[in-house]
């Protein structure tokens, strides 16, 4: 079928609109840091969170000398102790921002900014940037938002574009046809443009360039998307309403979901952002105030604001500390706040879905590109006129990473400790003065209160998390009730202790890898719930299970304490290509939401815009308009 005039393919952009985007300087800033509106009640929650953290790292590693007692404090003793200061001082971080967020949920849901009206708000781009994605998930999800925005009647404040970095010609050939296909679909209530980048230059961050340097003086602001991004019309709109009310206001990030996979490691994914995430964001968005950060997608952005702070520089020396910026999204944030525009979080604002890794090898492959783009913030981190608490975003970004070699280095350090322990020959008669021999002491008992302890620090968020879950009618029945709860918050811990060994030893790797020089490159997700084989799960752990088998070896050698203190590692590590591939099977997954485990209220019933999307998608078919 012909298609109109107006709808030929030629016609795939709109006119020329173009805005100026300089490159920001890193290394110099004239301006001066300007307030941005945080009031009382952020600096206390920033005195908790930091003080909170001060005082249970202190209170760990307090305990954690007293269950070694040195005497005579050996170089080992302390590489030790610095170990564990600095692995308890991150998981007691995020404890005490989850008890903060605790507290202001138990006060009641926080309410959202004043909205302007939704005349006010101007004009708003979505953009959906594509790297060798999936046409007919893609315009589906971008169907199932235009016509959503349709009903609500403001389809003509919003235009959608898709931004294509794809290098497959096979691909980009079915992102024109689902791009005829969409907007047919959507014409004439609601603009729809297609471009293809020649040269996909900096990546996400150079597409997103290139469409403000392009277009983006015709818009006010900006919603940017991912590929597996989802919103409702509501969220969207809110987000325009609550940006034009705020004119300080830079980037406002919603609270992405994790939605629409069946595997079980998806699945326990999913639970465990819809049951802790709106606990831990809510602590973040309270402590972070006006000075906050960007996830890269589902989030409004003033146009005029990204340009005129968010140009981001090459960086100097070789991959992968050099080049471009990988992980963009927390440097524009912090260049945007430096500009002196407010960066928030809108934890409450239902409505904002993104999917999950169906596996933990699909984690793990983007989780690669992720660990190089946050350690590049070490270069970046000191870079003037930065917020202090932009700073401490980027330093989060690092630790989020180097906290695995932490955590390994920590268990090589006390097997170290151990057996030497063991096998030199203490000192009773130091050379200094004393009238008592010094005797070694490891006390079992102290040992187990510190255990204790950290195992409390870990699993706190949890359990608060669980307690809110259970006072909100809603989301207890939507997660299988009393029962479905337990149980999921059960299965979430098991699994999760499997497979944390496992990903210490992948993200240590990678670590080591971005220090050695070897850059991760830029490969398209797997979106698919598609079970792994075992043997291929058993060829991709192997390095794993061995470093189980050493683990437990060395720590047999040591001492039966030192085994048993390991053993759920090294058994973890073992187990890993058989847990991998069992997290991996979609069938599994589907059988758990029968047994009401990790359920979640997304599921049940549809929510209004699928259901409406369904019926309007009954008349034409993507696939069909494609043949």
């Amino acid at each position: 079928m012909a298609l109109p005039v107006d709808q030929k393919l030629t016609d795939t952009i709109p006119p020329p609109a173009p805005l100026d985007m300089p490159i920001q300087d890193l290394k110099s800033w004239a301006g001066k840091a300007r307030p941005v509106g945080n009031g009382a009640d952020v600096v206390m929650a920033r005195i908790f969170v930091f003080g909170a953290s001060l005082l249970i790292t202190g209170f760990g590693t307090w305990k954690m000398y007293e269950v070694i007692s040195p005497v005579n404090v050996t170089a080992l003793q302390v590489l030790f102790a610095s170990f564990f200061a600095l692995t308890f001082a991150w998981i007691a971080f995020s404890c005490a921002s989850a008890i903060l967020g605790f507290a202001m949920l138990m006060r009641g849901r926080p309410a959202l900014p004043p909205l302007a009206g939704i005349e006010e708000t101007g004009r708003t781009a979505l953009l959906m940037p594509v790297y060798n994605e999936d046409p007919e998930r893609v315009f589906n999800a971008l169907l199932r938002m235009g016509q959503a925005l349709r009903r609500e009647g403001v389809a003509r404040r919003f235009d959608i574009f898709v931004l294509s970095d794809t290098r497959k010609d096979s691909i980009a050939a079915a992102e024109r046809e689902a791009f005829s296909w969409l907007r047919r679909q959507l014409s004439p209530a609601m603009r729809v443009y297609y471009r293809r980048r020649e040269n996909n230059h900096h990546r996400k961050a150079g597409n997103i360039a290139d469409f403000v340097t392009r277009w983006g003086a015709a818009y006010d602001h900006m919603i940017v998307l991912d590929a597996d991004s989802d919103m409702s019309a509501a969220a969207m709109i809110t987000l325009a309403r609550a940006m034009a009310a705020d004119p300080q206001a830079g980037i406002i990030q919603s609270l992405p979901l994790l939605q629409n996979r069946w595997t079980p490691f998806a699945r326990m994914t999913q639970f465990a952002g819809r049951v802790y995430g709106p606990l831990v964001a809510t602590g973040l968005a309270a402590w972070h105030g006006r000075d906050g950060n960007y996830w890269g997608h589902n989030a409004i952005i003033r146009t005029r604001a990204f340009a005129e702070a968010a140009g981001l520089p090459e960086l100097t020396g070789r991959k992968p500390f050099g080049g471009h910026v990988l992980s963009h999204d927390f440097v524009e944030a912090a260049l945007i706040r430096r500009a002196g525009y407010a960066v928030t979080m809108l934890p409450q604002l239902a409505g904002s879905y993104e999917e999950t890794p169906p596996s933990l090898v699909d984690l793990a492959t983007r989780d690669r590109r992720w660990a190089q783009g946050n350690l590049q913030h070490i270069k970046i981190v000191g870079a003037k006129g930065l917020h202090w608490v932009s700073r401490v975003h980027l330093v989060q970004g690092i630790m989020s990473y180097l906290a695995s070699p932490l955590w390994l280095m920590l268990l090589m350090a006390g097997l170290l400790l151990a057996t030497v322990a063991r096998h030199v020959t203490p000192n009773y008669f130091p050379e200094s003065f004393s009238l008592f021999p010094v005797w070694p002491v490891f006390d079992p008992e102290l040992a187990l209160r510190l255990f204790a302890i950290t195992f409390g620090v870990l699993y706190l968020p949890k359990l608060l998390a669980l307690l809110l879950a259970l006072r909100d009618p809603d989301l207890r029945k939507g997660c299988g009730g009393v029962a479905g709860l337990f149980k999921s918050v059960a299965a979430e811990t098991l699994v999760s202790m499997l497979l944390s060994p496992v990903m210490m030893l992948i993200q240590s790797r990678f670590v080591a890898d971005v220090f050695l020089g070897r850059d991760s490159g830029w490969n398209a997700q797997n979106r698919d719930d598609q079970a792994m084989p075992l043997a291929a799960c058993a060829r991709t752990h192997a390095a794993h299970v061995l470093g189980g088998l050493g683990f437990a070896v060395l720590s047999f050698h040591v001492s039966w304490a030192a085994f048993l203190w390991l053993a759920p590692i090294a058994g973890a590590l073992m187990l890993s290509p058989l847990v991998s591939w069992a997290s991996g099977l979609p069938e599994l997954g589907r059988r758990l939401w029968h047994w009401n485990v990790f359920r979640i209220p997304e599921e049940a019933p549809r929510r209004p815009e699928e259901a409406a999307f369904d019926e309007d998608l009954a008349a034409e078919p993507l696939l069909e308009a494609a043949q």
